[in-house]
């Protein structure tokens, strides 16, 4: 089983990044993918998550402005980051949980394949 995120950099205030997270080793279609992110001094936050049907769950911070979505036939999951601020600078890791649920939630210890994260520094 791996992951990996990449798409990191650096971005404006109110701007717009995409991060993928390559999946392999597993059946996409049959897990559940979610989006965390770490500040340094901050706890490990929760964002989003997409099961295997394709539903959706969003974190408080970032409903509105993150959207979630998967391309099973590409093993990718996306997460689109729109109207972003300086807070959301942090790491944002992928992660992958592949027991068969249909539906999935943010929290971090259903999630037991981690890829490594990529870093987003949002300063103008």
């Amino acid at each position: 089983v791996q992951l990996q995120a990449s798409g990191g950099g650096l971005v404006q205030p109110g701007g717009s990044l995409r991060l993928p997270c390559v999946a392999s080793g597993f059946n996409l279609e049959r897990s559940s993918i979610a989006w965390f992110r770490q500040a340094p001094g901050k706890e490990r936050e929760g964002l989003s998550c997409i099961g295997s049907r394709g539903d959706t769950t969003y974190g408080g911070s970032v409903k509105g402005r993150f959207t979630i979505s998967k391309d099973d036939a590409k093993n990718t999951i996306y997460l689109q980051m729109d109207g972003v601020e300086p807070e959301d600078t942090a790491v944002y890791y992928c992660a992958a949980d592949l027991s068969y649920t249909l539906s999935c939630a943010i929290d971090p210890w259903n999630y037991a394949y981690w890829g490594r994260g990529t870093q987003v520094t949002v300063s103008s």
